[in-house]
């Protein structure tokens, strides 16, 4: 069945309103590559816009009533935004969901080897990457790591124009030598001496191997984006500007940001999880 194309409609205001959402969401997704970054950011934007922690009104134990705007989030991963309407719960709610996560590739627990005299890290992708493509990528490292003294060290190598990148050498599974390496002890100087990672610090880090640089406008006429991890932040976000614009809503409005769906939406922070069920409850 044909459809009409809905750019064919618009006016000049509504194409004004629609560019500040598009330099908005590239922003967005040139800045949160992680689930972690996207978490974090849509809960920047939703105490701006008043809400409030749901772990802070069960500790003063006050109770919720309509109009009253919350977030939850489950390990950093997954989040809840509630604005309670006029109505009462059993009534229905009204629910936007999407996931954050997006395809990638992980650091192992042990990540950094030799081989061949070069320094190499060890990694598993995660969702459904087509090997082929990201063989050229520049590729850049997000993530957290847990050091010894127990603070948490956020890590972004390969967006700063100064920084290095990365890349895919090769995608054959080729033998890993065990034995300690004068390339590797230099890489290992090097993070020490840059970051404050230490090798064993890998052990308690959760580091994401993503596309580097910032979405970009595609075609002459700029009317596409070409971006890193779409999939599914074009819709997060705009469920996340949805739900920030909802006034004195009759229903009440949920917005729930996911992660795991590229792999099953497993785990605590997955749909699966009772992370929807359980912050309901409390609410």
């Amino acid at each position: 069945m044909e459809r009409k194309n809905a750019w064919k409609e618009y006016g000049d205001e509504q194409l004004a309103q629609l560019e500040q959402v598009a330099r908005g969401y590239i922003a967005f997704i040139s800045e949160n590559k992680t689930e972690r970054e996207c978490a974090a950011a849509a809960i920047a934007k939703a105490e701006e816009a008043g809400y409030i922690p749901l772990e802070e009104c069960i500790a003063q134990g006050r109770a919720l009533k309509p109009g009253d705007k919350v977030w939850a989030h489950t390990h950093g991963k997954a989040l809840m935004l509630v604005h309670l309407g006029s109505r009462p719960l059993q009534e229905g709610l009204n629910i936007l969901g999407a996931h954050i996560d997006s395809p990638r590739l992980d650091l192992k627990q042990n990540p950094l080897y030799e081989s061949h005299d070069l320094a190499l890290l060890d990694t598993h992708y995660y969702g459904g990457i087509k090997k082929y493509q990201w063989v050229t990528l520049p590729l850049a490292l997000h993530g957290v790591v847990a050091l010894k003294d127990g603070s948490v060290v956020p890590v972004v190598v390969g967006e700063d124009p100064a920084d290095p990148v990365f890349c895919i050498t090769d995608i054959s599974d080729e033998q890993k030598e065990a034995r300690k390496s004068p390339v590797k002890a230099m890489v290992c100087k090097l993070l020490k001496d840059k970051y404050g990672i230490e090798e064993e610090d890998f052990l308690s880090a959760e580091i994401e191997v993503v596309p580097a640089g910032p979405a970009r406008e595609l075609g002459f006429d700029r009317s596409m984006v070409l971006g890193y991890g779409q999939d599914d932040r074009v819709c997060a976000y705009t469920s996340l500007l949805a739900q920030l614009e909802v006034e004195s809503p009759e229903r009440t409005a949920v917005c729930i940001l996911v992660d795991k769906e590229e792999i099953g939406s497993v785990g605590a922070t997955g749909m699966e999880s009772q992370f929807f069920e359980n912050t309901m409850a409390e609410i």
